[in-house]
């Protein structure tokens, strides 16, 4: 046999121009070069014959190292690029690994759209439960109750003989104070019947299915692994519980799970195709264009989906992947529609039309608007991280089941007397939004209306408002503190909990009021020179449905921080294209209004409490620190723990592995000169010697571990020695002891790194990991540097 040459493709490491090997040598024999030019060919022992199992796989709770699964990549791609030439089922087999990446993402979007619109269909019948049920048809809610009934009135059209509450069931009494103390109980029954199932089956089947998923999924497409939390049964429990929160009435939107879901779809299909099965770098390529499906069916809006998984989300996110993200976007969307799950051709629930253009003067209501959103968004970060700290550090954190029944007890005692909070939150929302015409028959649009108006037009005119309108006003005040206050206690329970649709309801409450005060200023004093050029008496000026729209980006905005997407997806919600100007106005002044109180958003804040390992590429470094500074060990520390070329016994990396908790050791040539080899990773040492002893005779814990080229001669009676230089990363990434620090977090940013070596001179000092840079930003920060938890 030939001794044949790997090809390596050089990789710029920040400035160090050192070549990258792949981790994984195909056969027995190998070329070996160094960085320069010793050429030497190498017979491993059999133990190389075939790559050792689970050499380059990873532990829960740790980071990939997408250099590593980058190579992998490009490796197997070679691969099957020089085989397609030699045979058709060669070829068949290089066309499927082609065309795997699109199958995934259509499956992805295909699961997607069919459990969103389930999810949305059984949402809203179980929402209506609470008041009664359909006798005619028990599957109906309570609008499809009524579609079919030719008994139903104008005024009165979601009342019809089919529909029962559960008073009329219980007692036979359709009004008095009697049907409204028993609906009341039934109420509050539902709602905690709902409420005890959804954090029951939590707790039971999969504690990972609480919360809104999207922080996780953050870190998890930053390269940490979580295992199980992409998994089926999170993925079905999810599903179903979702449900049942959303029914129960709690302060949540099933938004930001719906990403999650989709994600559980993309890990569940990627593992259909060994091209992502196997390599977790490729895996979060999938998963960013499953969270763009995701926002797509939650929100209807396919652009918005890739821009939020552009924006939000995804930690790497090549060309390809917007594409294929845009596919999974497309498909999902389609099979939603298909669906219809709210029966209006639409693809939300919220879909508006508004016929009036928007005047330059109202640029400064919706700027206001902005503010208040930041201001909210402020407040709610600091608020729900101190009541979410507070759950961890007391007792109360480990009574989940008590704690969601308690505040969904509290949820609906407070909210079946105020109509608006009694109200499905996406209802309440599409009320809010919708524009005052002549067939509207909520108490929002009770105006006193002008007797000299002969004809109904499209566009009905300024008028006084009625007792209606007020009455309603106070409602949505009080609805408005409620909301408030309950969301910031509902968001992190344990149950599935999205915050977009709650940030969304404050906002359109907030816009709605703000709405109706812009309109009845122009009524009554359309005199005013900001009137007079354009609203003239009798002219419809005001949409108060559109300012509720703007308050409702703006809160959104000041919760997550999201600029582009945020914007999007709002007008693809509402369908209302000619405001995209004051849309931006506002969601700009609110993330300006809420950074000015702090940086992060609501999901960036979350991993920091979790303490998850995620470099945000959106933080600043501006300390002037260098490398040598952060490294460890530090003066107080003890030295630091290496592995020698060829002077180590089997038994000395046993001890030293049992001893320390490091997840990897560098290489040295000798104790002495402190020249650095490579690295080896603690999860290959202990697979390679267990597989060692287990497949090669000879193997014992005194014989001698080599990780060079040739192994030194040995006295003929002693044991065999172990080759391990298979296992050994020949390219750590290096940098020197005074390398700025602010070029250690880009290096470690930009290429994802797990670690990188300090040197000087060549010889090896010390180490930075992602968790040193972790905690020197808290430091930096006045922060609490143990903050950073997870191994």
């Amino acid at each position: 046999m030939e001794a044949s040459a790997d090809p390596y493709s050089p990789y710029d490491g920040g400035g160090d121009g050192i070549p990258l090997r792949e981790l994984h040598k195909r056969g027995t024999h190998y070329t070996m070069t160094n960085g320069g030019s010793i050429n030497s060919s190498t017979h491993l022992l059999d133990l190389l014959d075939e790559p050792i199992p689970g050499v380059g796989t990873y532990d829960d709770f740790h980071t990939i190292d997408w250099v590593r699964e980058k190579c992998k990549d490009r490796e197997r791609h070679r691969r099957i690029n020089s085989r397609k030439k030699e045979s058709a089922w060669e070829m068949t087999k290089s066309l499927y690994d082609a065309w795997s990446g699109w199958l995934v993402v259509t499956l992805t979007g295909l699961a997607s759209g069919a459990l969103a619109g389930l999810i949305d269909i059984a949402a809203d019948w179980m929402t209506d439960l609470k008041e009664g049920i359909c006798l005619s048809a028990l599957w109906f809610n309570h609008e499809q109750c009524c579609w079919g009934s030719n008994e139903t009135t104008f005024e009165e059209r979601d009342k019809c003989p089919q529909w029962k509450t559960w008073a009329e069931l219980i007692i036979g009494q359709a009004e008095g104070p009697g049907s409204y103390i028993m609906n009341y109980i039934m109420y509050i029954f539902w709602a905690l019947s709902f409420a005890f199932l959804a954090v029951s089956l939590v707790k039971v089947f999969a504690p990972y299915a609480c919360g809104s998923g999207i922080p996780e999924i953050k870190t998890i497409l930053s390269g940490f692994i979580i295992r199980g939390y992409l998994g089926k049964w999170t993925l079905m429990i999810k599903t179903i519980t979702l449900v049942l929160a959303v029914a129960s009435g709690l302060s949540l939107g099933k938004e930001g799970p719906l990403v999650h879901v989709a994600c559980c779809c993309g890990n569940i299909f990627s593992y259909l195709f060994p091209k992502y099965s196997t390599n977790e770098a490729k895996k979060r390529e999938v998963l960013s264009a499953a969270s763009a499906a995701g926002v797509s069916v939650a929100f209807g809006a396919p652009i918005g989906g890739v821009l939020f998984s552009l924006e939000e989300v995804s930690y790497y996110f090549p060309l390809k992947t917007l594409w294929r993200s845009f596919f999974a976007a497309l498909v999902a969307a389609f099979v939603l529609r298909s669906i219809n799950p709210f029966g209006n051709s639409r693809l939300v629930l919220f879909y508006v039309e508004y016929h009036t253009p928007w005047y330059l003067f109202e640029l400064l209501p919706f700027i206001l608007l902005g503010v208040f959103g930041g201001l909210w968004g402020a407040f709610f970060i600091r608020a729900n991280i101190a009541w979410c700290r507070r759950r961890k550090s007391t007792k109360f954190g480990k009574y989940p089941v008590l704690e969601v029944i308690i505040v969904a007890a509290i949820t609906a005692v407070i909210a079946f007397p105020n109509p608006y909070t009694r109200l499905n939150t996406s209802e309440l929302i599409k009320e809010l939004f919708t524009d005052c015409g002549p067939l509207e028959s909520s108490s929002l649009c009770d105006y006193r209306n002008d007797m000299n108006a002969s004809k109904i037009v499209d566009d009905i005119p300024d008028r006084p408002a009625g007792t209606g309108v007020y009455s309603a006003i106070w409602q949505l005040c009080l609805a408005l503190i409620f909301k408030i206050i309950m969301t910031v206690f509902t968001f992190g329970i344990k149950v599935p909990s999205g915050l977009f649709i709650p940030s969304m309801a404050i906002g359109a409450i907030a816009g709605r009021i703000v709405g109706i005060a812009v309109e009845q200023l122009a009524y009554y004093h359309h005199d005013w020179f900001i009137f007079k050029e354009w609203c003239e008496v009798g002219a419809d000026c005001i949409t108060p449905g559109l300012y509720a729209m703007v308050g409702a980006a703006a809160c959104l905005g000041g919760v997550t921080r999201m600029t582009v997407s945020l914007v999007v997806i709002v007008f693809e919600l509402t369908g209302g294209l000619e405001y995209i100007v004051p849309l931006m106005a506002a969601v700009m002044t609110s993330k300006w209004v809420g950074d000015a109180f702090g940086r992060e958003g609501i999901y960036e804040a979350h991993i920091r409490l979790n303490g998850y390992p995620f470099l945000d590429a959106k933080e600043e470094f501006t300390h002037t620190t260098l490398a040598a500074d952060v490294m460890r060990p530090r003066r107080s520390d003890p030295p630091l723990a290496v592995l020698t070329q060829d002077n180590m016994t089997v038994e000395d990396i046993e001890n030293l592995i049992n001893e320390t908790s490091y997840n990897g050791f560098p290489v040295i040539m000798s104790k002495e000169s402190q020249r650095l080899v490579g690295f080896a990773l603690r999860r290959d040492l202990t697979i390679a010697i267990e597989s060692a002893r287990k497949k090669q005779e000879g193997i014992v814990g005194s014989s001698r571990v080599c990780f060079a080229q040739h192994t030194p001669s040995l006295p003929a009676e002693s044991p065999r020695p172990l080759k391990l230089r298979s296992i050994l990363d020949m390219s750590p990434f290096t940098v020197t002891d005074h390398t700025p620090m602010e070029i250690v977090v880009d290096i470690f940013r930009k290429l994802g790194l797990r670690q990188c070596l300090v040197t000087h001179n060549g010889r090896l000092l010390g180490i930075i990991t992602k968790k040193d840079i972790l905690r020197h930003m808290a430091q930096t920060a006045n922060q609490d540097p143990a903050s950073i938890m997870f191994n």
